[in-house]
């Protein structure tokens, strides 16, 4: 059960940092329409999201080990990922009400699992 929700957290991980380079590419100018969309970045990106997605189709749609903790309620930690990751690569200010938005996807996560015991 809990490698099943450690790979879940690895594919959520995989994907916000997909985000943040599909993000990076965006904030860099290109020569052309082509390189704008055929760079390391967004190719890296790319990759990186299928990889996730893989992971997330293999461990997180078992419905006899994680049931719907895989699916509806890993993904919204990605949201607190990305918010951390944005904060570490890009000096992004943490402002109070993504602490709230933040918050509430934390306790929103913890009320499920207070019902459905791993």
């Amino acid at each position: 059960m809990y490698k099943y929700f450690i790979m879940m957290l690895l594919a959520e991980l995989i994907a916000s940092s997909s985000q943040i380079f599909l993000k990076m590419s965006s904030k860099k100018s290109y020569p052309s329409a082509i390189r704008e969309y055929l760079n390391c970045l967004v190719i890296g990106g790319y990759s990186l999201l299928m990889v996730s997605m893989v992971i997330t189709v293999v461990f997180g749609y078992n419905k006899d080990k994680l049931g719907y903790m895989g699916t509806v309620v890993m993904e919204p930690i990605s949201y607190v990922f990305v918010l951390i990751l944005s904060r570490i690569v890009f000096k992004e200010k943490i402002s109070k009400r993504k602490i709230v938005g933040m918050s509430l996807i934390i306790c929103g996560i913890a009320v499920f699992f207070l019902n459905k015991p791993m």
